[in-house]
């Protein structure tokens, strides 16, 4: 897990740096909370122009389960590792990737069940309005 987080860490520094290169390279430099604003701003946006669209069409077309799945999967994404960086941060357990995978795992199978025993009860739903 410690590995992973570096690695994670070593890109955005590296991006981190770029930007402070470019950021130096012009006459009028921005501070680091500027530079936070500007790009996380920007980052925002960026994904809301790309993820808007797909979940809009998504919901439109009556698949806003699908929306509520990848919201929730990000969210359970950011707990797992928060509760990760946590552990290795407090030293109240042991930072592991494998923790994150069987917790992202649970998630997911426990949402085929929810998935599967929702559908059932929609189709016997739907069986009994027909025979009304």
């Amino acid at each position: 897990m410690q590995s992973l987080l570096y690695y994670i860490v070593s890109i955005i520094s590296r991006i981190h740096n770029y930007i402070l290169t470019w950021n130096d390279s012009i006459e009028n430099s921005f501070t680091d909370k500027e530079l936070h604003f500007i790009v996380i701003g920007a980052f925002g946006v960026c994904l809301i122009l790309i993820l808007h669209p797909i979940f809009s069409w998504l919901a439109r077309n009556g698949h806003t389960m699908v929306v509520s799945f990848f919201y929730v999967l990000t969210v359970i994404l950011v707990v797992t590792f928060a509760i990760e960086i946590g552990q290795g941060y407090y030293g109240t357990g042991a930072m592991e990737y494998d923790d994150v995978k069987y917790g992202i795992a649970g998630f997911l199978a426990f949402f085929i069940v929810y998935f599967v025993i929702r559908k059932i009860i929609l189709f016997i739903a739907s069986r009994l309005r027909e025979i009304r």
